[in-house]
């Protein structure tokens, strides 16, 4: 069973155990569903209110990209474990003559890979999630303005764990321009996401 289709109950007993997947990454990928979620459901309440009427298409139109989001976020929690379990496979591979070691390696470095990418391209997302709930600051159902907040919080812990992610994989991998490009973008992505997070919190503090 995909985790995504797991009853909550489960999903956070499975966390809880000694399993070792699911772990950071996935539950980083399912806190980012919960904070885009949370911003579709404030354009969801601000469309159609009359109050808000000159910022209709607008909302709608942030609904319909939020609601895309979500269904890549609750993908992206099962693609951290499929991802994790790629490496772990590697451990079952052959190992009893110097080419089947360096066999080996490769799809090691090449699962590694594989695991830093997927948690940054769920950062990445995030960091659009982050763009859409900003646009909701202010133009937005004000009965709802602390889930705007909400929202904000679950994404930048998304988005920190994410990195984290990313980085505990790089620290394994061998090719330094990879492990140099993904350090750049991924610091990039997070100093921005944070910020913006940040700002959308400061901003529903001071609203509310």
């Amino acid at each position: 069973m995909k985790l995504v289709d797991m009853p909550v109950n489960e999903f956070i007993r499975i966390l809880g155990s000694n399993a070792p997947a699911p772990g950071g990454g996935s539950a980083s990928a399912l806190a980012a569903a919960q904070g885009i979620s949370l911003t579709k459901m404030v354009a969801e309440l601000t469309i159609g209110k009359k109050k808000y009427m000159k910022f209709e298409a607008e909302m709608k139109d942030l609904q319909e990209k939020a609601s895309a989001l979500q269904d890549e976020l609750l993908v992206a929690i099962d693609e951290d474990t499929a991802a994790f379990n790629q490496v772990s496979a590697v451990f079952e591979l052959p190992k009893s003559n110097e080419e089947e070691k360096k066999a080996r390696d490769r799809a090691m470095q090449k699962a590694l890979q594989g695991a830093a990418i997927t948690p940054f391209k769920l950062m990445e997302k995030i960091v659009v999630a982050l763009e859409l709930t900003e646009k909701a600051v202010g133009k937005s159902n004000t009965n709802a303005a602390s889930d705007l907040g909400v929202a904000a919080l679950n994404l930048k812990a998304a988005l920190q764990g994410a990195w984290l992610n990313v980085s505990i994989n790089l620290s394994s991998i061998e090719d330094d321009a990879f492990v140099l490009q993904y350090k750049k973008d991924g610091e990039k992505l997070l100093t921005q996401g944070s910020n913006l997070a940040d700002d959308i919190y400061q901003k529903i503090i001071e609203m509310i």
